[in-house]
């Protein structure tokens, strides 16, 4: 078993893995809600524990991946994090289920370093955008049999079976990549380095290119629009629109994963056919992306309640196109970056998307839900008003089972048009993220220039 052909297949079934096991909860998450009865806050909250450790772990790993050999470090993590997805539907309590994902978090922090460095040593430059497409294909993918298969396993199983379900498949994964073959590092550049690397503090180093600071940015806000709409598309349907735990499963996979896998392919091969013509041209594709998504995204959000197909449809579509980002700017990565150092330089950029970005957008998106539900059912004389740190001690009482002098209960009938409100955050941010990847683009000619003199200086 060896060639990028297979190795290319390997990596996008442990992605696509990756994604299914990380976005289960959002599609089963309204099952849990309501088993447990937690708040929005508590079902964001869920999503932040698993990436706030995801990111931290993934520096040391991301290291590691520099260091030895990646195919080994994704066996271990693929069955660490499916053994533990199997734990999360032994939980019993909101408690044993933050300990359960905090695993996984460790588990799956293992999979982007090490496969975005193989990705780099499996092809050529100029074919980058277009192999890390074929790798992401695995999160429009995970994302909708997560929220699809998830949905319809939550109303005809329970939510518990989905995480018994989902740890199979990724225990073969790990035996595939355990049989892969360990391509040489940096003999795929047009100069090749092999294992060096311009001297200096490696963390240092990668945080010194500009480019990599405004990717940095940009991953941040990109992520937190990504784990917002993957924790609450589905609750978002079942509530506004008024749809069953199966259709708005189903719908969830279409708008949020399977709109993905057109933004992938096309975006990574207008990326890769401009980047033949112009340095910049893939964060081009993926400026033009999100000022392309932001609107489509905000008019989908207008959609009246019932009005199911039009949400669809424009979510859909801005959703869809938003995926170039991840063809466009993850092999920009690899043009401004050695290869001796792409693992490091993953792990950085997944540590400000996970922290700043991922982790804040669903507690966050859930804390604006809670406020706006508060604001509406305080309105109609559901309940007495409060002050806004009056209703988070509320949230946090309510996460340990107390609930005193506060009925949580009441808020139910607001829950729909405090969660509307709050997800107009999503095509906010994509216009702030459009402006930062226009930056990046002004910076990555000099970046590139500067590493090819280097390497070529080195061969």
């Amino acid at each position: 078993m060896s060639g990028s052909g297979y190795a290319l297949a390997v990596l996008f079934a442990i992605n696509l893995m990756n994604f299914f096991d990380r976005q289960l909860l959002g599609g089963v998450g309204e099952g849990i809600r309501r088993e447990w009865a937690l708040s929005d806050t508590a079902l964001g909250l869920l999503g932040t524990v698993f990436t706030l450790l995801y990111a931290v772990v993934g520096l040391p790993l991301g290291r590691l991946s520099d260091k030895i050999a990646r195919r080994k470090i994704l066996a271990f993590g693929v069955l660490v994090w499916s053994l533990l997805t199997a734990m999360s539907g032994v939980a019993r309590s909101f408690s044993q289920l933050i300990i359960a994902r905090l695993g996984v978090g460790v588990g799956e922090a293992t999979c982007s370093p090490a496969s975005t460095s193989l990705i780099g040593d499996l092809v050529r430059p100029r074919m980058r955008a277009r192999a890390v497409a074929i790798w992401m294909l695995g999160l429009p993918l995970g994302l909708g049999l997560a929220n699809g298969a998830g949905g319809w396993i939550l109303q005809n199983w329970g939510w518990r079976n989905a995480f018994y379900i989902a740890a199979v498949p990724g225990i073969l994964c790990a035996v595939a990549a355990w049989s892969m073959t360990e391509p040489p590092r940096g003999t795929r550049e047009e100069h090749a380095v092999g294992e060096r690397c311009r001297p200096g503090n490696p963390y240092l180093l990668v945080l010194s290119i500009p480019t990599m600071g405004w990717i940095i940015l940009s991953g941040a806000l990109h992520n937190f629009n990504m784990y917002a709409l993957g924790a609450f598309v589905s609750p978002f349907l079942a509530r506004f629109h008024h749809m069953s735990f199966v259709n708005a499963g189903w719908v969830a996979a279409c708008v949020y994963g399977f709109s993905g896998i057109g933004g992938l392919t096309i975006g990574g091969w207008l990326a890769d056919r401009l980047y033949t013509q112009r340095v910049d041209g893939r964060l081009i594709v993926g400026t033009a992306s999100i000022v392309i998504c932001t609107p489509l995204m905000f008019l989908g959000l207008g959609r009246p309640s019932g009005d199911v197909l039009g949400f669809a449809l424009l979510m859909g579509l801005g959703v869809g196109v938003m995926f170039a980002y991840y063809s466009t700017v993850y092999s920009t990565i690899h043009d401004v970056v050695e290869p001796s150092l792409r693992g490091t330089a993953m792990a950085l950029y997944f540590f400000a998307m996970y922290v700043l970005g991922a982790s804040m957008g669903p507690v966050g998106t859930g804390l604006a839900s809670d406020y706006f539900t508060f604001q509406k059912a305080s309105a109609a004389g559901a309940v007495a008003p409060l002050p806004f740190g009056s209703i988070m001690m509320a949230e946090l009482r309510s996460l340990v089972g107390e609930s005193k002098g506060f009925n949580l209960k009441a808020l139910e009938p607001y829950r729909a048009a405090g969660l509307h409100e709050a997800m107009y955050i999503v095509p906010i941010l994509a216009s702030v993220l459009a402006v930062v990847l226009f930056a990046a683009s002004r910076t990555v000619k000099k970046d590139v220039d500067k590493l090819q003199a280097w390497m070529k200086s080195e061969a």
